[in-house]
């Protein structure tokens, strides 16, 4: 069963976040999301870009940054992530290869 993928225009993304437009602008414009379309009043949010904005917003609030902090700190939260995700498969792999 496929699950579909919410879209919300800006002013159901705004809502949901709880972020006023200006802020979701300002986060679009740092590159920390993406909406599809090329104006605010055309854009489409996906519920993981929902997901993002909130995380975006406490990292914001809990570590008073700028916004291109927020981005930085996001790319190094992620890139954290992957680092991790990496590292337990090479140790399943090494698991395998030892035992």
């Amino acid at each position: 069963m496929n699950n579909p993928i919410v879209e919300l225009n800006l002013t159901e993304f705004c809502e949901a976040a709880a972020l006023a437009d200006v802020h979701v602008i300002e986060i679009v414009e740092h590159g920390i999301l993406e909406p599809h379309g090329n104006a605010p009043a055309e854009w489409r949010f996906t519920d993981y870009e929902l997901v993002l904005a909130r995380r975006a917003a406490k990292l914001r609030q809990d570590l008073d940054l700028e916004w291109e902090g927020v981005a930085l700190a996001l790319d190094l939260l992620e890139e954290v992530q992957q680092l991790r995700t990496e590292n337990r498969m090479l140790k399943q792999r090494l698991g395998r290869l030892v035992g």
